[in-house]
């Protein structure tokens, strides 16, 4: 390839997004942090995702940085998973995810796990035109009087 062929070539990704040791250096240079999603499918729905692994790294104050590591089922008020791994801890698998500068707020981590992604998503300053408003989201409530009898909120999925 001659040099004028590989100043044409365009880079794999053109979304911003970083390696794990390009996250790790904006995370350390600017104390700010990055992210990256990894959607969770349900074997029967290989479609629709119905979760979703969020990995936050983020500055740690001291010089260094963590891995902020949440997973759980959209439209859920309770995490799957919700830790904390230092810098040395965090898996080889994690570190072939690509990340998105960002910034976040420890209270974002109360909310369910679309609204936390909606919210990193804002702060990384790119638009997402396909993400739904979720916070804004006209919520559907049962009446005070309704009961839901334990065995139904229980129970296995039956098939139709």
């Amino acid at each position: 390839m001659t040099t004028e062929e590989s100043s044409n070539v365009q880079p794999l990704f053109e979304d911003n997004r970083l390696s794990f040791d390009e996250a790790v250096h904006y995370v350390l240079q600017r104390k700010a942090a990055a992210f990256a999603v990894h959607p969770v499918f349900e074997e029967e729905d290989e479609e629709s995702p119905s979760g979703a692994r969020v990995f936050v790294l983020a500055a740690d104050g001291k010089g260094g940085c963590f891995l902020r590591f949440v997973a759980g089922r959209f439209f859920s008020g309770a995490y799957a998973a919700d830790d904390i791994l230092e810098a040395a801890d965090i898996p080889e698998r994690v570190r072939e995810l690509r990340f998105l500068p960002t910034r976040y707020e420890e209270a974002w981590f109360a909310d369910q796990i679309q609204v936390l992604i909606g919210k990193l998503m804002a702060a990384s300053g790119i638009s997402a035109p396909h993400m739904p408003d979720y916070r804004n989201a006209q919520q559907k409530h049962a009446a005070a009087d309704v009961v839901f009898p334990v065995a139904f909120i229980n129970s296995a999925k039956k098939p139709h």
